[in-house]
């Protein structure tokens, strides 16, 4: 199997392709920080993994994903799943105050999901089968004065998705999509954490296997997040504006 993986250096990327490292699958992985994705590179090589390439790059930046995606495809005539979780959670207040930061925010956390996805989407829809994971949050169901700048972001990787699905579902390609609540990874560091809500990154990588091999459009990771943003969103605006959500 042939993975490409994007934000590799995240916690939820890092545990869902240990899961495939044991089983012998091929990684082409797209980071940041080079140091990091060299560590990512030996963990799953001694966990089994027939061979991983390496591509660093500051996806808070414009590039040039038409070129990255095709360096891809020149090293594999195929992929089988492409994995999209990268991004930051920036303080809501700071983005307030330095409102150019919202720039480089949602490059990272929208146009570098759908950028290179949308191009991936059409070489496995001409292959004629393929999946797209795209990571996205339950922050973006609903804007919220706490994060609407980074709900916003994730809002436009949702929608996103809903499109590229109805797009290529008739070729073959399937294309889900992950709504994480609170996961206890280096983003959300400066949070309070522990309780029933908060889950580990192995726990988002299962609840993705699971999405994959039953072919989901949508799930909420864990699944009690659904019923959590059901009520949510349903909350009259009149009432929701004055909460302190």
């Amino acid at each position: 199997m042939n993975i490409f993986i994007s934000g590799a250096t995240s916690a939820i990327a890092q545990a869902w392709a240990r899961l495939y490292a044991a089983q012998g699958a091929g990684f082409y992985l797209l980071g940041r920080d080079a140091n990091k994705l060299d560590i990512v590179k030996d963990d799953l090589l001694a966990r089994g993994a027939r061979e991983v390439r390496l591509h660093a790059v500051d996806m808070a930046l414009v590039q040039d994903y038409g070129s990255i995606v095709a360096q891809l495809y020149s090293h594999w005539p195929m992929v089988d799943v492409a994995l999209f979780a990268q991004g930051s959670l920036p303080d809501q207040r700071a983005l307030e105050k330095d409102i150019s930061a919202v720039r480089s925010m949602f490059e990272l956390n929208a146009m570098s999901y759908m950028l290179p996805a949308s191009l991936i989407a059409e070489r496995m829809a001409q292959a004629g089968s393929g999946s797209i994971v795209l990571v996205s949050s339950v922050a973006g169901d609903r804007g919220r004065q706490s994060n609407y700048f980074y709900g916003t972001s994730k809002a436009a990787v949702t929608t996103f998705a809903q499109g590229l699905r109805n797009h290529v579902f008739k070729r073959g390609v399937h294309v889900l999509t992950v709504k994480p609540g609170f996961v206890d990874t280096p983003m959300t560091a400066s949070m309070e954490k522990g309780g029933p809500l908060w889950a580990t990154p192995e726990q988002i990588a299962e609840c993705i296997e699971k999405g994959l091999q039953k072919k989901k459009d949508v799930i909420y990771a864990p699944w009690f997040w659904r019923i959590i943003m059901l009520v949510i969103r349903h909350i009259p605006e009149i009432i929701f504006k004055r909460l302190g959500l």
